[in-house]
């Protein structure tokens, strides 16, 4: 029998054992965390930028004149972006070099957040944050398709765990730093620290990161498509956010956007089913695992941006905390999801199973947010702790998983826009739950304050300001209220961020039974090159075999080719006759 890896057809020579190796040379753990050290730092600079102002939000927000609303949009914004260009990048992390693209995007990033450093007022802030947001959807999706790159889905979990106790890591001394910085040096303090990370994170980029380059292809950008998203989605939010307040559901305006909002997200939907590179492939949605991990996803997406949002809020504003006490407050929350993150991310690599633990985390994400939507401003604090670290165990078990299985059952062809669709939608849905939860507080909170305050008299100057104060609608500064009306004011924020939470409850069953239905399909112990590669060899292959069938029925010869022979081969003999 003549091995098809020492064969040449006619005179294209077919691929042998020299060309490709059969495998790659299994890296040890510290070669292949030397390999993303750099994306492991530019997690952090992105998610530390990101935490470092959360606890001063709402002092930023109070210095600037910005008001629930504006308070609202600073998160939005960002968000916004990150999600809009979440699928760009990685539909471009197919096309293009990805090394490049991750740079590109922390440069973005870090530029943003330092001009974000010199706002003044609260619109150029929200303006900058879609800088920030559109470097952030680049890290976000490639850090993921990069890692999945170099690790193989079976070993990716205890990677990937430590990668989110990193994560945690800056998301636990974001609030302290922040709170500290404020306290001692003001607020724009906090949009300068992540730089020197930034600086060494690009450094190691340059120096440690090797990806495989993409196929070579015409790259095809869906700019028709890339309007539309933006179009529909911006204008849905501007709906959802300013719907009640700034104009009556029923009015002319509310109508319009609805119409408008709709008419970009289905259009969007068309345009995808037809374009050459969509940035959405409507193809992926025939996974079973990418579907319920996308509906899953957006259930996890609320939980997370609800809770970095309002955590905040709550403790500054309901409780009257500084913004380091409110960093320190924050700390269960992150201890459980780091722990999980970390303790399942092994737990999974070493015995490959995966399901149990996302069942379980997206129970607890769900009993999380229910007790979030009990708090008042005066709950023990031990019990708020519990809550805490409840819904931030259930977040940490279900996050990086998600994306591990789907990167385990999708074409590597299709990883980056697999994977950053994943991402994608539990931004989207993340962005408009927070929009929505928000404008939902804002109400709630006017509410308990006009009806706590119905029928006080004020006796004092001070009381008359901080009554004037609030008429704005302004984000008031809670330490500076006078006690009669602070405890009015304290309340109806504990009332208002439990009501919002309750829009969370739904979703989070949603996101239970999506998980439930999903095929527990065993890890795999490949990566993505491989898995190319690999593609790659079998394609040449069965080119090869069609070309030998086709030589040998035209001509009835083969020619072999020793693999060190420097000269074509002599004619072979005539095939034996069918008697033989």
């Amino acid at each position: 029998m003549v091995d098809l890896c020492q064969l040449s057809i006619g005179s294209t020579p077919v691929l042998n054992s020299t060309t490709v190796s059969s495998s790659e040379s299994v890296r040890s753990a510290r070669e292949v965390f030397t390999a993303i050290s750099g994306l492991i730092v530019g997690m952090f600079v992105a998610v530390l930028s990101g935490t470092v102002v959360s606890t001063s939000l709402p002092v930023i927000i109070a210095d600037l004149g910005g008001t629930q609303s504006q308070y609202t949009w600073v998160i939005t914004a960002s968000l916004l972006a990150t999600a809009v260009s979440t699928p760009i990048w990685g539909k471009l992390a197919d096309l293009v070099d990805r090394k490049i693209l991750v740079q590109l995007s922390l440069i973005l990033f870090t530029v943003g957040t330092v001009i974000a450093g010199f706002s003044t007022d609260t619109n150029m802030l929200i303006a900058v944050r879609v800088v920030q947001g559109i470097g952030v959807g680049g890290l976000m999706s490639l850090v993921m398709i990069a890692v999945a790159l170099i690790i193989s889905p079976r070993e990716r979990g205890k990677y990937m765990g430590v990668v989110g106790g990193i994560m945690a890591l800056g998301t636990i001394g974001g609030p302290l730093l922040g709170g500290y910085l404020t306290d001692e040096w003001g607020w724009r303090s906090n949009f300068f620290v992540g730089v020197p990370f930034a600086i060494i994170a690009l450094v190691l980029l340059q120096f440690t990161l090797h990806l495989p380059k993409p196929q070579k292809a015409k790259v095809s950008i869906d700019y028709f498509g890339i309007v539309l998203l933006a179009v529909g989605v911006s204008t849905l939010l501007i709906w959802v956010s300013m719907g009640g307040s700034q104009f009556d559901w029923d009015s002319s305006t509310s109508i319009i956007l609805a119409i408008v909002a709709g008419l970009a997200i289905i259009g969007f939907v068309a345009v995808e089913f037809f374009v050459k590179e969509p940035i959405v492939p409507m193809s992926l949605f025939r996974n079973r695992t990418f579907t319920l991990s996308v509906v899953a996803s957006i259930a996890i997406g609320v939980s997370m941006f609800a809770t970095s949002v309002f955590l905040a809020q709550y403790f500054q504003l309901a409780r009257g905390a500084t913004p380091t006490e409110s960093g320190l407050m924050t700390i269960p929350m992150i201890v459980g999801q780091m722990g999980a993150s970390i303790i399942i991310g092994q737990l999974v690599s070493r015995f490959g199973k995966w399901k149990g633990w996302m069942l379980t985390g997206s129970v607890l994400a769900l009993i999380g947010v229910s007790l979030m939507s009990t708090l008042r401003y005066d709950t023990s604090f031990a019990l708020v702790a519990t809550y805490m670290f409840v819904l931030g165990a259930g977040l940490g078990m279900v996050m990086q998983n998600l994306t591990l299985i789907v990167q385990n059952d999708t074409p590597p062809q299709q990883l980056g826009a697999a994977s950053s669709n994943v991402n994608f939608f539990r931004t989207i849905a993340g962005t408009i739950g927070v929009t929505i939860m928000g404008s939902l507080m804002a109400s709630s909170v006017a509410t308990h304050v006009s009806e706590g305050l119905k029928g006080f008299t004020p006796t004092s100057a001070d009381e008359v300001e901080a009554l004037g104060h609030l008429a704005t609608g302004n984000v008031p500064n809670v330490g500076e209220l006078p006690h009669a009306i602070r405890t009015v004011v304290e309340s109806a924020y504990g009332l208002g961020i439990a009501d919002a939470f309750i829009i969370a409850i739904p979703l989070s069953v949603i996101g239970v039974i999506a998980i439930a239905f999903i095929r527990n399909k065993p890890l795999s112990t490949k990566n993505a090159a491989e898995e190319l590669r690999e593609q790659a060899e079998e394609s040449i292959i069965e080119v090869g075999e069609a070309e030998v069938g086709a030589s040998m029925n035209s001509t009835g010869t083969v020619r072999v080719v020793a693999a060190e022979s420097t000269t074509a081969s002599a004619p072979a003999a005539p095939a034996p006759s069918s008697g033989r």
